[in-house]
């Protein structure tokens, strides 16, 4: 087993990484446990885990350093690969932003604790003239997904994901002050990385904007830290809960793929699947409110000829295999659908669907219409049914509201 972190320093990587090694009985399998500190490493970092690995490939490895990219991912896939482990990522949890798996409230908290710090192994402590830009170079690596093409990402790759809270939900927004700092530092990143690359910052055009800057951040994050330190979930909390995870894994009650990366070539699509008993329950009491509605379900004999529910999220041939990838780290969730409005023709039928929320966060189809196809006529292919609202607009179909919606839950899946 090798678990990795993918984050950005200040995320608490090496602190997580000393408790697990402290904690009585491993993680419960009774195999030995293993890290290498990336900061007290001199050379080549993650040849030398390799090396370690092959050695003694029963131990379970820590690997304490950022893993931030599909470069460092792929050295882990060969890795893990040659001495048969499974690769177990675990990440720092956050809502992220729409171009970064990270928001800047976990920017602002990883710059704090990064400033608190005193004679680090790394040297990137409070002492380091350049920490604000550093970590501005780290979050930049990360630049370019969202959140959930992150996690998707690491899930599709690994199979198995573990998350670290890092923030309580229940918090207040972020100053203004610590969003405009970091808004400055943001745009400073990118006019100094389009002109010097990856130089260091005192040797760039920019080098007393920089100089400046770095002196503003350490004013602005010093004069919200109580803001800052409140908003974060204690660590031996999150701790105990990266440990849960683990364990889980450890014990197998979390699968991990057979292969380096797990393949959806061969799915189709992905979807809410939703029990055919509850589908027709639901029917039923339309029926018996309408007797159009209960005319038409007898006629197509619905009870006989429905076999399977299920609200398309993406279709490979519509959207992409990347696109019914991203769900891959819901697959097996439980996902609330609301169905408010049933829509026909006398060649095809469909429940109109809303998606609810996993975990906070909601599920959207990648069709524009999400629907459950009940029927279609023989010689109708059931995507036909994705036209049945310009139908019923056009007074080619009927829609019969649902008032109050009825929720159906359903269990999100590849197929």
């Amino acid at each position: 087993m090798f678990i990795l972190l993918s984050g950005i320093p200040g995320c608490a990587k090496s602190a997580l990484c000393e408790q697990i090694l402290n904690t009585p009985g491993g993680l419960g399998d009774n195999r030995p446990l293993h890290s290498l500190m990336g900061d007290r490493t001199k050379g080549r970092y993650w040849q030398k885990v390799a090396d370690e690995r092959k050695k003694k490939p029963f131990r379970i490895t820590l690997a304490d350093k950022n893993a931030p990219n599909e470069e460092v991912w792929r050295q882990i896939e060969d890795m893990c690969g040659m001495t048969k482990a499974a690769a177990v990522p675990v990440i720092p949890d956050s809502e992220g932003t729409d171009s970064n798996p990270f928001s800047l409230e976990a920017l602002a908290v990883f710059m704090f604790r990064v400033l608190q710090r005193v004679n680090h192994p790394g040297n990137l402590d409070k002492a380091s003239p350049n920490a604000g830009y550093i970590l501005l170079m780290f979050y930049n690596l990360y630049d370019g997904k969202s959140r959930r093409e992150f996690e998707s990402e690491l899930y599709e790759r690994f199979g198995s994901l573990v998350k670290m809270p890092l923030l309580k939900p229940e918090r207040a927004p972020l100053p203004g002050d610590v969003k405009t700092i970091l808004d400055e530092g943001m745009s400073l990143f990118r006019l100094h990385q389009s002109r010097h690359g990856r130089a260091e910052p005192s040797k760039g055009s920019y080098a007393q904007e920089w100089a400046q800057w770095e002196k503003r951040l350490r004013v602005v994050l010093s004069r919200n830290a109580n803001y800052l330190t409140s908003i974060q979930v204690p660590f031996d909390v999150a701790v105990k809960e990266v440990l849960e995870q683990l364990k889980a894994v450890a014990k197998g009650d979390v699968k991990t793929p057979d292969t380096a990366k797990r393949r959806f070539g061969n799915i189709v699509f992905a979807a809410v699947t939703v029990p055919q008993a509850d589908i027709l329950s639901l029917l039923r009491k339309l029926g018996e409110n309408d007797g159009d509605v209960n005319n038409f379900l007898n006629g197509i004999k619905v009870e006989d000829n429905l076999s399977k529910a299920h609200v398309t999220l993406a279709h490979k041939r519509a959207h992409g295999v990347a696109a019914v990838a991203s769900y891959g780290v819901y697959q097996n969730q439980e996902v609330p659908v609301s169905f408010n409005a049933f829509l026909y023709t006398d060649k095809m039928a469909a429940l109109e669907a809303q998606l609810g929320t996993v975990n906070g966060e909601k599920i959207d189809s990648k069709n524009d219409w999400p629907h459950v196809t009940l029927w279609t006529a023989p010689g109708v292919a059931p995507k036909e049914a994705n036209m049945l609202p310009q139908l019923f607009s056009s007074g080619q179909a009927k829609r019969v509201l649902i008032d109050p919606p009825i929720t159906i839950t359903g269990v999100l899946d590849f197929y």
